[in-house]
């Protein structure tokens, strides 16, 4: 017969006092649970059992109880309760489980060591990196799609909007509302279809392949150590791979975090060094005929993303951030489990992107035809010009304000016309990328976090990324190094 769980001895001190304590309360002879069950749940601060027991006359002493318990340990009780139960399974499973020794290892199995083992994960992490992000989602989604859908709009359907606009509206204010250089159709939908759905059809398809695959999970296992360093745990690979996607959605489902500690951690991160798929799919694609430039962006930003959250680490009070996390088998995906979630992260994200573009399209249209915006210009171009840029750059930085992937585009457009000098591309690409969140991505840090956090990370981020452009800018400038 197997015996019951053994616990720490600071555990199963606080268990006998509790059972002693509980003797005192009038529980009812067929009631469902144990003493000893119960001493458990009270010890892991069950709120129903807290609620549904009369404890009144008891409870200082059972609290005292427990806080004498976990000022013995250095794990929260829960986890080394968790711990002590997946020891005994592990031991019944040894008991009553028989393995030939020479069966050979399953395939998936050798996977998943291959997966989960830095030595050999890693090299694989930067294979997919490569791969899947940089030849599938830069180079085809961001280049080869985004080239053929672009030429399509200029050659086709922009002349068409523009020559029908000034022959139905003879007022020039609402032709260029429309169309022209700056209307809904030629600016704003052209944005949103050319530049952005390709870029985030691409990366939503490759995160739906990883997804399906079960290659996510282990990727947090291996990744845990690394990430605590800056105050998350492997659990925080989720949310952050996802914000390569989409930043909006990724800071929702920060939620899914353990503490309110990793969950601002990682919103702040999201906000400030994880840029969206259409943001780092325009950049990476603009990036990849200049490979030093690439290296320099993804470098800055990759160090920015670990320094900053180390320091946050460091500043913010709790304790370290726990990981568990079930392992699901590894599996070759089905295609159409991946087209479905493509299709579905596709349809929020672009219900979401689209009428957002609309909008910065009339604004930027209500501005430049009330004069507003070539005031706020005036005032940026002594920034861009501080930055070692022209002050065709000024507007990129207007339209990142309402979303960071609508200055990428605008970014785009200035490249394609030759503005920028390579030292030029890098600062720009680097400040855009660290650049305020989107207005989406605000709305969802505003009702996650709340207004003080939210306003705190957009004070912090908007001169920080001007600082750092400014940084590597001079250092570009001062160690002689043209790209």
């Amino acid at each position: 017969m197997l015996s019951q769980v053994a616990y720490p001895e600071p555990i199963e001190g606080a268990i006998a006092k509790l059972e002693s304590l509980l003797s005192r309360l009038s529980l009812s002879q067929d009631y469902p649970l144990s003493r000893r069950s119960i001493a458990l749940l009270l010890l892991q601060k069950d709120p129903a059992l807290w609620q549904q027991l009369q404890i009144q006359e008891t409870e200082a002493e059972i609290k005292a109880a427990i806080a004498d318990a976990e000022s013995q340990l250095d794990e929260p009780l829960i986890a080394v309760i968790a711990k002590a139960r997946q020891q005994r399974a592990w031991a019944i499973e040894q008991i009553v489980l028989s393995e030939s020794s020479q069966e050979k290892t399953p395939l998936a199995e050798r996977l998943h060591q291959l997966t989960v083992n830095p030595w050999t994960g890693f090299p694989i992490l930067l294979a997919i990196l490569y791969y899947g992000v940089y030849k599938f989602v830069g180079e085809f989604g961001a280049g080869t799609m985004v080239d053929t859908i672009e030429t399509f709009f200029e050659t086709y359907i922009n002349p068409v909007v523009n020559q029908t606009v000034t022959v139905i509206l003879p007022w020039q204010p609402l032709q260029d509302l429309i169309a022209n250089d700056y209307g809904i159709i030629t600016l704003g939908i052209r944005y949103a279809v050319a530049i952005v759905l390709p870029v985030v059809a691409t990366f939503f398809f490759m995160f739906s392949f990883l997804e399906d695959s079960g290659y996510l999970p282990r990727l947090s296992l291996m990744l845990d150590n690394l990430f605590k360093a800056i105050g998350l745990s492997g659990r925080a690979v989720i949310p952050i791979v996802l914000g390569l996607g989409c930043d909006t959605m990724a800071t929702l489902v920060t939620r899914t975090l353990e503490t309110t500690r990793e969950r601002l951690i990682a919103t702040f991160l999201l906000s400030l060094a994880i840029p969206c798929a259409a943001q780092w799919g325009v950049i990476v694609g603009l990036l990849a005929q200049k490979p030093a430039a690439l290296l320099i962006w993804g470098g800055v930003i990759g160090a920015i993303f670990m320094i900053t959250g180390y320091l946050s680490a460091r500043m913010l009070p709790g304790n370290p951030a726990s990981f568990y996390m079930e392992i699901p088998p590894l599996r070759f995906p089905k295609l159409q489990n991946i087209l479905v979630k493509t299709y579905l992260r596709m349809k929020w994200y672009f219900l979401e992107i689209l009428p957002l573009f609309i909008w910065a399209s009339v604004i930027i249209w209500f501005g430049r035809l009330t004069g507003l915006f070539g005031w706020i210009i005036q005032g940026i171009e002594p920034i861009a010009l501080g930055l070692g840029l022209p002050r065709e750059a000024a507007p990129i930085f207007l339209y990142g304000f309402f979303r960071r992937d609508y200055g990428a585009a605008g970014l785009f457009d200035m490249q394609q016309e030759g503005i920028f000098t390579g030292n030029q591309l890098v600062v720009t690409a680097i400040v855009l990328t660290l650049f305020l969140p989107c207005i989406a991505q605000l709305q969802v840090m505003l009702k996650e976090r709340g207004a003080k956090v939210t306003w705190a990370i957009v004070a912090f981020i908007f001169p920080f990324a001007f600082f750092v452009g400014y940084l590597v800018n001079s250092l570009l400038t001062g160690l002689g190094v043209t790209i």
